[in-house]
């Protein structure tokens, strides 16, 4: 069991995002990205789809104009946009390569990724590097959340306190109580809302744990019935009135962080390592995942 770069890539985050912050500022960066009022489709797989929902609710909530996000796969083409932005960290991934292949000289195309000289950075009208947050291990975690950073950053967003409340909890040991869990909801609304699919990925991929991800209001539509004792319900943002007491009755723990919702994220990355070790799993190493799908021809 090792865990090693997985635990250095984490502890890295609040740097990678306030140097985010600083190429969000960077003119020909601005250029690149969304500019107000233009309507928007934010396109990835896996972790960077999760990522596209959180910018997408989060552009819209800021006045900067229509957002959808969508799995690369299942983008509708045919749909008018000003711009379409794809996220992905190895610029390798198939199903945004036939994206942007079907979008070509149609709509203008930005990639995220992490060079200059990948096939998605090559297929793309535009490209911003972020290759300051690349990562060895296959499980993503500071490439997302620095790219979430560097969009929110272009729509006005600060990433400073946030990385100040992720080096708090980077500081603090996890609560035993997160450790013991048996099962994970976690919940979200608006922007948080991606951010809980991406915390239930993580605790998936890494540990190989039974989780779920609902918007907040939701969970009393069914998935409370999962809840009971050994169940963590996990909120990010603020939660709808009552639901702490619904959860409490429940018999499962309410966990309500106080800190930045991004900043939480980086706790779910910490008990994602600590978990894997816990079962015997190595979280540089998960089953059955590799750092990018590459679809072949049959």
């Amino acid at each position: 069991m090792t865990g090693e770069q997985t635990e250095q890539e984490v502890a890295s985050q609040p740097a990678c995002w306030r140097r985010a912050g600083q190429l969000a500022a960077d003119p020909a960066v601005a250029a690149s990205l969304p500019a107000r009022g233009e309507r928007v489709a934010v396109a990835g797989c896996g972790t960077s789809w999760f990522m596209a929902q959180a910018y997408a609710a989060a552009r819209e909530a800021a006045g900067h104009g229509e957002t959808d996000a969508f799995a690369a796969s299942e983008m509708p083409v045919r749909r008018r946009y000003d711009r379409v932005l794809v996220l992905s960290r190895s610029g390798t991934t198939t199903e945004i390569l036939q994206l942007l292949g079907r979008l070509r000289g149609t709509v203008p195309t930005v990639a995220i990724t992490t060079g200059v000289d990948t096939p998605v950075a090559r297929a793309a009208d535009d490209v911003i590097d972020l290759s300051f947050a690349d990562e060895e291990s296959v499980v993503q975690t500071r490439f997302a959340t620095t790219e979430l950073a560097l969009l929110r950053a272009h729509l006005g967003h600060d990433p400073g306190p946030a990385a100040e409340a992720a080096e708090r909890i980077l500081a603090t040991a996890l609560p035993v109580e997160l450790l013991a869990a048996r099962q994970f909801t976690f919940l979200g609304t608006g922007w948080t809302y991606g951010l809980a699919n991406e915390a239930a990925l993580k605790l998936r991929e890494s540990a190989g744990l039974w989780t779920e991800a609902y918007p907040a209001m939701e969970y009393r539509h069914g998935p409370a019935a999962v809840t009971g004792e050994g169940s963590i319900v996990w909120l990010f943002g603020t939660s709808p009135d009552g639901l702490a007491d619904e959860i409490a009755a429940t018999g499962g723990l309410c966990w309500a962080g106080e800190e930045d919702p991004l900043a939480e994220l980086v706790r779910v990355h910490m008990l994602a390592v600590a978990a894997a070790r816990t079962r015997g799993l190595d979280p540089d190493r998960p089953r059955n995942l590799t750092r990018s799908v590459i679809l072949t021809r049959r």
